[in-house]
């Protein structure tokens, strides 16, 4: 009997390895999508960033920058430091409405990922997350100077990069020295021009005199009745001779 078993084993063997559900390998799992940066964590281990980040938690726009991240939009952020933050009245900022805190953040988040050469050949004006950069509203140029500073106006705020924070395929974060404030939050566009005035008739209105008959027509009828009392007398003394 034990023979028998032995003699079967070489046979199961050779089916096995010639029966395809037994010898296919299962395939290898696919690794692990890398999960997006987050912004609020980068600025935590950079330090010095701490109203900012009371900021996004506040607006919930670290959880939009995720959002857009993790979805393969590139994005570039330019972070104020907390010394930034103190250059600008505490009361400014407390009267920004949460509306206008949310699109102060969105300024800062440009549409695009910009290495530091980019800076030089970008097109101005940048496009934010804010929305229309046009005047009066959200623009931002940036140029670099011929020492490799970057600066940045708005119309209102003049800024310089001063560092790289964070940098990868999808994001780059520079520390900024100052906040970036838009020209919709300062600056009131100039009125718009009044429309033509419509050219208005000239009505003459009647004076007190229109009603009062003119000098020249009594004159006309003292003229008439002389010239007439003058031909009947003619006739009258024409008719005596007769």
């Amino acid at each position: 009997m034990f023979k028998h078993i032995l003699l079967l084993v070489p046979l199961l063997l050779i089916f096995s390895l010639h029966n395809p559900k037994c010898s296919a390998q299962s395939p290898a799992p696919s690794p692990a999508p890398e999960a997006a940066p987050h912004i609020v964590s980068i600025l935590k281990k950079a330090g010095h960033f701490n109203t900012l980040i009371r900021l996004l938690k506040r607006t919930q726009m670290d959880r939009r920058i995720y959002s857009l991240l993790n979805n393969s939009n590139q994005l570039t952020i330019f972070a104020p430091t907390d010394e930034a933050f103190h250059k600008i009245p505490t009361e400014t900022l407390r009267s920004f409405t949460i509306q206008q805190k949310i699109q102060l953040i969105q300024f800062h988040v440009i549409n695009s990922l910009l290495s530091f050469s980019d800076f030089q050949t970008v097109s101005n004006p940048l496009s934010t997350q804010a929305g229309d950069n046009g005047n009066y509203k959200f623009p931002m140029n940036v140029t670099m100077s011929g020492s490799n500073q970057v600066n940045i106006t708005t119309g209102v705020t003049n800024a310089t990069v001063t560092g790289t924070i964070y940098s990868d395929d999808l994001l780059a974060v520079y520390q900024v020295d100052r906040v970036l404030l838009p020209m919709r939050f300062s600056v009131s566009p100039p009125p718009a021009p009044a429309p033509p005035l419509k050219p208005q008739e000239v009505v003459l209105e009647p004076s007190a005199d229109d009603d009062k008959p003119s000098g020249a027509v009594p004159v006309i009828h003292r003229g008439l009745s002389t010239m007439s009392f003058v031909a009947i007398s003619v006739i009258a003394a024409i008719s005596l001779c007769v």
